[in-house]
């Protein structure tokens, strides 16, 4: 069977899908022949398929790097549904659960997938098992988090070229759906390839037309948008109060909506996320939590009512409408405030170092780590409670944790813990002989090892309530029995929670000696200063096509004007219907076309023909050089 026939093999087994989408067979193969490789895949281009199908084809296992651990428990979960063994390590873990997880995939070899978090790479246990792990193929998801000019850099990233002498021989696959030319040379730079090796899709969207709309009256208008609209949507806001504001008023006006942030317990939001999915809820309003892994094709409109702080962001967002490639609409509505509140929110996002470092010891004395103790050490999170003695700002004091939190020093788990987890820490001769001093226990044991399989060789998620229900208790008493037999070592049992989680990835050292280089500080700044500019140019531009001017960013600079979106739109209503618009262009493109000579835009304007008057067709050409459709010469 050639490589070709058993990737396709293993897509119908696992995936049920007949063919690959453009560039997918290409990427693996590339990296089944050895090759590192950057695969650039605008969000729904699948680029899970194109590490976990030569995740399976070759022998060993697939690493999986990954700084989204909601999403590596939702992949680890829907490769188990699928029958391939894999697992997950990430910060907040505790020693056992992550003791377990590598002595699984180190000594068995069904196991094909171990997904990583950049936090665990440098850890001392990670690197002591490295030698044991026989690994196929590292892939590293936000691959633009290792460059220094991405948008959501991570001195942690780094670390992974230097894992890479572990397995001299083992190909790379870097994958993003966002990444500048610039960020494109720095990441393939970072992780050492020997030679650049990009496969690109296009992020150009043809069935998806952007607008920018300035708006006052953002609550009607996006009403009006919905009218005209229909079939379900997304709508984007910058902070958790406003989500439910918005879902509120729309529901007022006969909209099924509802409100989705990361402070919602795990239960609630997927409920949330279910509804909309299958079409009980129309429109789901949220932060940029909401959309990360959710691949609904139908989604016919995105309205943002605030500006995203990128324009990678608002690509990835944007680009959830109309995955089904039929036409869709992505919105963004602002007013004057917004562009003040972005200029703001910007200033907030770099608290001064002094205070960063204020911060890091009031988080230090509020969990009580002594210098030289914390290393992986998880805690509840709560900022009200951390700011009562402290008197500090909540907004610096956020910004200064998700601040230390790029830097690899501390790790903040918003979402908490969705499921409760158990695993046996006896079995065989040492089981019998528990059961046999704890006879009051043993119907128990026996419930729960016939409930849960797996149990003796890996963390299974487990459903109080339901075990409740089989045994006849209460759910409180339930919870209260394993929490005993686990105290008793019998097994470890990890209670699910519904509040954030910070865990501490380096042991706490003075603040005094906690190190940011002034000039790195500086250089980040400089780079969100340019991409907060491209941004506020993108919203104000009015002279430019807005697929132009985000596939422009990412390096495509030859694309044509859509003709669909607000600037295309507004050079028709300008004194020119679209049949009239048609035609200048027509006319200017055939004297492009016969003339023996580049000609300048003046010389153009003078050879068309004078039905059309010279204003109307000076102001057709200028639209066509901005737009590149005729060079300008």
């Amino acid at each position: 069977m050639t490589k070709e026939e058993n990737i396709r093999r293993i897509l119908k087994d696992n995936w049920g899908y007949d063919q690959f989408r453009p560039l997918q067979e290409d990427i693996i193969l590339s990296v089944m022949n050895g090759n590192d490789t950057l695969a650039l895949l605008p969000t729904g281009g699948g680029k899970s398929i194109c590490f976990q199908v030569p995740g399976l084809a070759l022998d060993g296992l697939c690493m999986v790097v990954s700084p989204l651990i909601a999403l590596m428990k939702d992949q680890v979960a829907n490769l188990r549904k699928r029958g391939i063994k894999a697992a997950a390590l990430y910060s907040g873990m505790s020693k056992h659960d992550i003791e377990l997880v590598l002595n699984n995939c180190a000594f068995d070899p069904d196991y094909k997938f171990l997904y990583v978090s950049p936090e665990r790479l440098k850890t001392d246990s990670f690197r002591a098992t490295l030698s044991q792990l026989k690994v196929g193929l590292i892939a590293i998801d936000e691959a633009h988090c290792i460059s220094q000019w991405g948008y959501d850099f991570r001195p942690p990233y780094l670390e992974i070229a230097e894992i890479r002498q572990f397995f001299p021989k083992v190909p790379v696959l870097a994958l993003t759906a966002t990444a500048t030319p610039e960020v494109v040379k720095d990441i393939q730079d970072k992780l050492h390839f020997p030679k650049y090796n990009v496969f690109q899709k296009s992020f150009k969207r043809d069935n998806l037309t952007y607008y920018v709309v300035k708006e006052e009256d953002k609550n009607n208008r996006m009403l009006r948008i919905m009218k005209r609209y229909q079939g379900t949507g997304i709508v984007y806001v910058r902070n958790r109060r406003k989500t439910q504001e918005t879902a509120e008023f729309l529901q007022r006006n006969g909209i099924t909506a509802d409100f989705y942030h990361a402070g919602l317990d795990g239960a609630t939001r997927d409920r949330k996320q279910d509804e909309w999915m299958h079409d009980k809820t129309r429109v789901i309003v949220s932060t940029n939590a909401f959309g990360m892994g959710i691949d609904k094709p139908d989604v016919r409109f995105v309205i943002h009512i605030d500006i995203p702080d990128t324009l990678e962001g608002y690509f990835q967002e944007a680009g959830r409408g109309g995955r089904d490639e039929k036409e869709s609409v992505a919105i963004m509505l602002y007013d004057d405030s917004d562009i003040r509140e972005l200029k703001r929110n910007f200033e907030l996002t770099f608290p001064p170092i002094e205070a960063i470092r204020k911060v890091y010891a009031v988080l230090c004395q509020h969990y009580g780590i002594a210098i030289g103790c914390g290393e992986g050490m998880t805690f509840p999170f709560n900022l009200a409670e951390l700011l009562k003695p402290a008197g500090l700002n909540m907004v610096a004091v956020y910004n200064s944790i998700k601040f230390l939190e790029k830097m690899g020093i501390v790790y903040l788990n918003e979402d908490g813990k969705k499921t409760s987890q158990l695993s046996m820490n006896f079995g065989g001769d040492q089981l019998t002989n528990y059961e046999n001093k704890h006879p009051e226990n043993a119907e128990f044991i026996k419930l729960i090892l016939r409930s849960y399989s797996g149990l003796f060789t890996r963390y299974v998620n487990i459903d109080e309530a339901e075990i409740a229900k089989r045994a006849e208790m209460e759910e409180e008493d339930v919870v209260h029995l394993l929490q005993k037999l686990s105290r008793q070592g019998l097994w470890s049992y990890s209670q699910r929670t519904q509040i954030p989680l910070i865990t501490f990835l380096s042991n706490r050292i003075s603040e005094d000696y906690l190190y940011f280089s002034p000039e790195i500080y500086k250089q980040r700044k400089a780079v969100a200063q340019k991409r907060l500019e491209e941004v506020l140019h993108f919203v104000q531009c009015e002279d430019r096509c807005r697929s132009q001017l985000l596939l422009a960013y990412f390096g495509e600079t030859k694309s044509k004007a859509c003709g669909k979106c607000d600037v295309c739109l507004k050079v028709h209503r300008e004194e020119l219907d679209k049949q009239e618009f048609d035609a200048i262009v027509a006319e200017v493109k055939s004297v492009i076309s016969s003339a023996d000579k580049p000609l300048s835009p003046k010389e153009t304007v003078l050879l068309v023909s004078d039905k059309f008057t010279q204003e109307k067709v000076v102001k057709v050409v200028r639209w066509m050089v901005d737009n590149g459709e005729i060079p300008l010469s």
